[in-house]
């Protein structure tokens, strides 16, 4: 055990959550549904909008998903928005022919963006929290497809095929982002994420230009997303502009120990000690970013290094 690492710390304060918060979304399907979760007290809170990922349970990839991270970063001083995406099983949007199914990419940034232009409605839907966000500070965080949505909001792009446009979804009022085991270059995905997720293969990572935190498990293989093995999941950090980190955990698989639910029975690397290492240095890195002098993330690296078993390594640009 490496004792570094807490579990939980006493800067925690009580949180509260509230759901569904939904914003209108004209040509969208549905509206959007959204969960936010705050500290019940503080002023000039930042915001963090958490993407979830694709997914095969039935609400992880939901509102309703992800508490580790977000129960975690409200309780530290965060304002954290978890908007339900089309792709979410939640929602019957998976097999349709939206021009964007089933992985809905295009619509997940958008989601972002629409809750951007809607914080006024999204502060009035919470008792007690209007006034007291920071608008000048958001970052945003998603774990793999997730991971995609964070990478393109902060500012990597695609090529459409079909006639060659570029798709630029880069979101100027996000400071800075976390990627979880997100997806890496185009040209080592696996033959069915290229005949079937073809813009996989267009992704450009050197126009990320913004902060960014990317997270890899060392045994993150997803033999059916890509051929290049665990080292893909790195990608967005090696092929971006800095400034960058990377931080990759030992034995770690797609679920970083467990950070899109409580107990969830998809995560195949379930360890409480690594979902906590996962919490301290995504919340640590964004402070620090948020909060240039903040001395948070140079202490969370030792925390995660330090010890006779580290439980990964860090590595900067």
């Amino acid at each position: 055990m490496n004792e570094p690492i807490p579990a939980a710390d006493t800067s925690s304060a009580p949180v509260l959550s509230v759901s569904p918060i939904v914003l209108p979304a004209r040509g969208r399907p549905v509206d959007l549904q959204m969960r936010v979760s705050a500290p019940v007290t503080g002023s000039e809170l930042p915001i963090l909008l958490i993407s979830h990922g694709h997914g095969p349970s039935n609400h992880l990839s939901s509102l309703n998903g992800y508490a580790p991270l977000a129960n975690y970063f409200a309780a530290r001083g965060f304002v954290v928005i978890q908007p339900t995406h089309l792709d979410s099983k939640t929602l019957p949007f998976r097999g349709s022919d939206h021009r964007d199914a089933p992985l809905f990419w295009q619509s997940r940034a958008e989601d972002m963006k629409r809750i951007l232009d809607g914080l006024d409605a999204v502060e009035g839907a919470v008792v007690g929290l209007a006034g007291r966000l920071d608008r000048s500070k958001v970052a945003v965080m998603g774990h793999s497809m997730g991971g995609h949505t964070a990478s393109v909001l902060l500012g990597a792009r695609h090529v459409d095929r079909r006639d060659g446009t570029e798709a630029n979804f880069a979101e100027p009022r996000i400071n800075a982002g976390v990627l979880l085991a997100a997806p890496g270059r185009g040209d080592t995905v696996s033959p069915f994420v290229a005949e079937h997720y073809p813009f996989f293969s267009t992704i450009d990572f050197s126009t990320m230009t913004a902060p960014a935190l990317v997270v890899a498990g060392d045994k993150d293989d997803s033999p059916h997303l890509t051929v290049a093995g665990a080292d893909w999941h790195a990608d967005p950090y090696f092929l971006s502009p800095s400034p960058k980190s990377l931080v990759t955990l030992f034995d770690a698989g797609h679920g970083l120990g467990g950070v899109s639910g409580y107990d969830a029975a998809e995560t195949t690397d379930e360890n409480p000690e690594r979902v906590a290492a996962v919490q301290l240095l995504t919340w640590a890195y964004l402070r620090t970013a948020l909060y240039p002098g903040d001395s948070a993330w140079p202490k969370a690296q030792s925390a995660l290094t330090g010890g006779s078993t580290p439980l990964g390594r860090v590595e900067s640009k």
